[in-house]
């Protein structure tokens, strides 16, 4: 007697047939899960994982910034599969880096703040970064100064200054982020901003814009007439 067939024979195959023939589009939040975890588990089934993954974190973008200690806690969730979801992230940061690296970012507005977003959005701790500019106002580095608690970074105005020094900018955005998910700046956001601009500003470096990162949204120091 012939041995009985999983019942998942095939369905790598299905879904992968689907992906090519109708678009990454068509599959569900949990299939996309599935897809990624064939990488990581060359045979088995891959559902399970990929549902409990969203039942623990509740959705794609909270799979993907979760941290490999909190991933590897979901039964079936071994190194291999943390490996691959971890990934994502970067791949998606590079994509999001290339599309304004060595270009004006002033008229990249939207493609800079997607990077940002990106890259600092769902953080646990707030995050200092920095967005170095030639005198083209073209991006030259995006550097992260700082790493600080839930709710404060501690950032020295003379460390900034010295390093657009060291890459020769003439300008640049600092960036951070707001984990509490509420963008908008802080007293002490506003007065280290203003420390910034006057420590820059001796050294002929402006300080363009000053960007507060939260989940549901984002703030410009520039539009809201702080700078």
């Amino acid at each position: 007697m012939s041995q009985e067939k999983p019942h998942y024979h095939g369905h790598r195959e299905r879904l992968r047939r689907r992906l090519l023939d109708k678009g990454a589009g068509s599959l569900a939040d949990y299939e996309v899960l599935e897809y990624l975890l064939f990488g990581a588990r060359p045979r088995g089934d891959t559902k399970p994982l990929a549902k409990a993954l969203l039942a623990r974190f509740g959705n794609l973008a909270s799979v993907f910034s979760a941290s490999p200690r909190e991933l590897a806690a979901v039964t079936g969730a071994g190194d291999a599969s943390v490996a691959i979801l971890r990934i994502v992230p970067e791949a998606a940061r590079r994509m999001a880096l290339e599309e304004i690296m060595d270009r004006p970012v002033l008229s990249s507005w939207n493609q800079v703040i997607a990077y940002c977003r990106i890259v600092m959005g769902r953080e646990k701790t707030e995050q200092f970064r920095l967005l170095f500019l030639d005198t083209k106002n073209r991006l030259i580095a995006d550097e992260k100064q700082q790493q600080g608690t839930v709710n404060f970074t501690p950032v020295y105005p003379r460390e900034v200054v010295k390093r657009a020094l060291e890459l020769e900018a003439s300008a640049l955005i600092m960036v951070h982020n707001h984990p509490s998910g509420d963008p908008a700046p802080s007293k002490a956001d506003i007065a280290i901003t203003r420390q910034v601009q006057s420590a820059a500003a001796e050294l002929g470096i402006d300080v363009h814009d000053h960007i507060v990162i939260g989940r549901s949204g984002h703030n410009s120091f520039k539009s809201l007439g702080l700078l």
